[in-house]
């Protein structure tokens, strides 16, 4: 797998929003609505909200860069969990959120998720906390394996607001010390 990972600037924030296009809908369930994944990005992944992403100095976004275009991205938010039933599971605190993680289909299978994984477990250790935690759908169970083999477990569960549709999704963790 080619590309360096390196940490986003504001120069990336068009390109993680087209980014975003094409990687968050292969996480969703198979019966999500156009009309709810299109809102989502909207709402949560458009150019402006990577741009208030990148200018908040609790969050890393690291991408892959390959030189013709960005192939993946992490987001890794450093403050506590605010929603309840993760605060209420987490077994590790400090802990720092590993919101995001996705690669471009075209370069799934190549070592390319497991690299950004890597980086990104490597920097929320830099920031000292105890460990990461994320949420993933329950239906998404390529991504549970992938989490699994990168050493998180299933400590809970939460609900995840997919435009007008309450999702849910297993709440997993990372120790780190």
């Amino acid at each position: 797998m080619t590309g360096t990972i390196r940490t986003a600037t504001p120069l990336d924030d068009g390109a993680l929003a087209e980014l975003a296009t094409v990687t968050f809908p292969l996480a969703c369930p198979p019966g999500s609505s156009p009309e709810d994944v299109a809102a989502h990005l909207r709402d949560t992944l458009s150019a402006g909200k990577f741009a208030q992403y990148l200018a908040d100095p609790d969050i890393t976004i690291l991408v892959i860069d390959g030189g013709d275009g960005l192939h993946g991205y992490s987001m890794l938010v450093n403050r506590p969990a605010q929603d309840p039933d993760v605060a209420a599971a987490l077994t590790r605190l400090p802990s720092a959120e590993l919101s995001k993680v996705y690669v471009h289909p075209d370069h799934h299978g190549l070592g390319a998720a497991g690299r950004l994984m890597a980086s990104t477990v490597e920097r929320a250790a830099a920031l000292g906390v105890a460990g990461v935690w994320l949420g993933v759908n329950d239906q998404n169970a390529k991504a549970i394996r992938f989490y699994e083999k990168s050493g998180f477990r299933k400590v809970g569960t939460k609900s995840f607001q997919l435009g007008t549709t309450v999702e849910h999704d297993l709440v997993m963790e990372l120790g780190l010390r």
